[in-house]
């Protein structure tokens, strides 16, 4: 029996209103905000694992020219060339001034590396020296004595902060703006006590790794989208649009699921150490060659309807570019699998974020004759910026395409893109609709009720 026009109406309101709320939620919970220094305050980060103990002592420009004198009048890789001379001197004042015991046994801090750190706030530069270092002899205790002072006597109001930038028995990844503790000139020791280990606070902060890795990954979100722009379409010798909201949903889902399965095998291959990583540089070189054979797929299908092995094969090789979000870090295996494991929840939980904020607008806009246009050229577009990224990763030069990728994908940013996107394909769709331009769907759809749902 058909359904009446309003109740098809209705129903389709609904499935739009549900998916555009689903993309705003998940947009809203990718957002965070940024973290800063301050020209005050002296910070020491450390990476705790259940085997070592490492970390850096960051010094502010200004305070490091008033004490020592230097002129430093530059910035960047000119900053660090001035203050490579000083280096000895600038180790041998954080060792003084920074000091980590166990039970009361202090132990040995290694100073081994110099960087510079650039922030901006507001109209002020703001530069910092980076010092890292190896605790020598740390046997994996979770309590210990920080002595923490730089500047407390030579400048009046300095002080100094501890962050614990990375601990996998607490389930604590890349943190670089929550202070565990903090240092004054009339409190220059603190104790430590790390005592929140479980595996689930391990799980639950890899998740959230995992979906932070796909707000920073461009590559990774630009292969997502190629994925997204044909789902809303079938192939039988050209593209049709689909004709069911729901099944091209899910079809783009199961492409995407593939995706991280076939990552997921050899992100955690790689990640415990059984699978021999190639040179970063040829890794993400790949990665970027699979971006544009996939965008080119689009364009002249070779592989027709088998999308989803297709991204099981480029798959693999991301797994490898992800691997290096655990490589180099001293933990036990168990520690490292439950990690891993989180990770690849995160990746799909922010590949499913991705592809509910852009469906709608594409499942809209896939019966106007303007859709197969913009296949074409967004394919076109993202081949080219994959094609760019591949230069820029083998020759290793820099052509500033982040430059230019990033911001359009940077929340809030992307919120707003995908709101006006979606409201543009629904006027376009009822302009369309009204001067009887819809195309029809594909040749093989049998549900009658649905095509009528479509046609509505």
């Amino acid at each position: 029996m058909n359904q009446k026009p309003s109740s098809i109406a209705q129903l389709s309101a609904r499935r739009l209103l549900a998916a555009v709320s689903a993309a705003v939620l998940m947009l809203l919970t990718l957002a965070n905000p940024a973290s800063a220094h301050s020209i005050d305050e002296s910070i020491i980060y450390l990476d705790v694992t259940d085997r070592a103990m490492a970390g850096r002592v960051e010094l502010s420009i200004d305070s490091v020219r008033e004490v020592f004198g230097y002129e430093l009048e530059t910035a960047g890789e000119e900053l660090l060339a001035e203050l490579e001379p000083n280096l000895d001197e600038l180790q041998g004042y954080a060792a003084e001034h920074l000091s980590i015991a166990v039970d009361g046994q202090e132990l040995d801090i290694e100073f081994d590396t110099l960087d510079i750190l650039s922030e901006r706030a507001g109209s002020e530069d703001i530069n910092f020296v980076q010092l890292g270092f190896d605790v020598i002899g740390y046997d994996g205790s979770r309590s210990f004595d920080v002595n923490f002072d730089p500047f407390f006597d030579e400048i009046d109001g300095r002080t100094g902060v501890l962050v614990i930038e990375n601990d996998l028995g607490a389930g604590i990844y890349d943190n670089g703006e929550t202070v565990l503790v903090t240092f004054d000139s009339d409190t220059r020791t603190r104790s430590i006590d790390l005592d929140d280990t479980s595996s689930w606070a391990n799980f639950t902060a890899s998740v959230g790794l995992g979906v932070d890795h796909i707000k920073t990954g461009p590559d990774h979100v630009l292969f997502v989208l190629v994925l997204l722009l044909p789902s809303v379409l079938m192939f039988s010798g050209r593209w049709f649009p689909q004709a069911s909201f729901g099944a091209a949903l899910w079809r783009v889902l199961k492409i995407a699921t593939m995706f991280t399965v076939a990552h997921s095998v050899t992100f955690t291959l790689a990640g415990l150490g059984w699978l021999p990583l190639p040179p970063s540089k040829l890794v993400e070189a790949i990665i970027a060659i699979s971006i544009a054979l996939a965008a080119i797929h689009n364009i002249k299908p070779i592989f027709p309807n088998k999308e989803t092995w297709l991204a099981f094969g480029f798959g693999l090789f991301h797994g490898m570019g992800f691997a290096s979000l655990v490589e180099g870090l001293d933990v036990s295996r168990s520690t490292q699998l439950i990690s891993l494991l989180g990770r690849n929840v995160g990746i799909e939980i922010g590949q499913a974020a991705v592809i509910l904020a852009g469906f709608t607008a594409l499942f809209v806009l896939r019966r106007t004759r303007f859709y197969l246009s913009i296949l074409n050229g967004a394919s076109i577009v993202m081949a080219v910026v994959a094609i760019g990224w591949m230069i820029e990763r083998l020759a290793e030069i820099e052509l500033g395409i982040n430059d230019v990728v990033e911001p359009a994908l940077a929340l809030p940013r992307a919120f707003w893109i995908v709101g006006i996107a979606t409201a543009a394909a629904a006027a376009v769709y009822f302009v369309e609709q009204k001067a009887d331009r819809l195309l029809p769907i594909g040749p093989d759809t049998d549900d009658e009720t649905e095509r009528e749902l479509v046609n509505a």
